[in-house]
């Protein structure tokens, strides 16, 4: 199905309505005459130099620098030695803030993720991020990819989400009184069940 990409207007808009208005949207990848796409079923959002989970707490460094917009662009990270992680930077250039995409639901070129993440589980292809970025291919080269070109983007296929829940963020030891993980109930892809 086609989608209307989104544009750098959507990216700009306050980062905990990006994160809750990114579900049900797809991520696509174009690259080497293949097409790989994903519903998003799980965000997560990270909003100022004052959240004590986000990388921009404190002061800008070299690799949080891309977070400080402009809006509508990647910000890919190293966690544990072995993942990486897809986030889109959103609001207005010189906030901080951004968007982590926990979760999708795989839909297009999914032979192709099987091959990536060396599995058959379908369930376990991209139900978290650093899963999802193995499937897609995604790494470190990926990092301050323009969201509103041709390569890498969303679409918006129409498709309305009303069962929303949230919870506090995954992997963080700060912050975590902030519940602004967002994910679609009942949906089996999201990477934990946790209210």
């Amino acid at each position: 199905m086609k989608g209307k990409k989104l544009n750098r207007d959507f990216f700009a808009q306050p980062t905990l309505q990006v994160a809750r208005k990114l579900l049900g949207k797809y991520l696509v990848l174009k690259q080497n005459g293949i097409k790989l796409s994903g519903k998003i079923v799980e965000t997560e959002a990270y909003v100022g130099k004052e959240d004590p989970a986000s990388h921009a707490f404190g002061k800008v460094t070299p690799r949080n620098q891309i977070m400080y917009g402009p809006p509508g662009y990647t910000y890919i990270y190293f966690i544990y030695g072995n993942y990486y992680c897809l986030n889109f930077v959103t609001e207005k250039a010189g906030f901080p803030a951004a968007v982590l995409i926990r979760a999708l639901e795989p839909r297009e070129g999914i032979k192709t993720m099987h091959k990536n993440r060396d599995s058959l589980d379908l369930k376990n292809l991209t139900n978290g991020p650093g899963k999802l970025c193995q499937a897609f291919g995604i790494d470190r080269s990926f990092n301050t990819c323009d969201l509103t070109a041709n390569f890498l983007f969303v679409e918006d296929r129409g498709e309305k989400v009303d069962n929303i829940g949230n919870s506090e963020r995954i992997g963080i030891y700060r912050g975590i009184d902030r519940k602004w993980r967002f994910f679609i109930l009942n949906n089996n892809f999201v990477s934990k069940i946790r209210s």
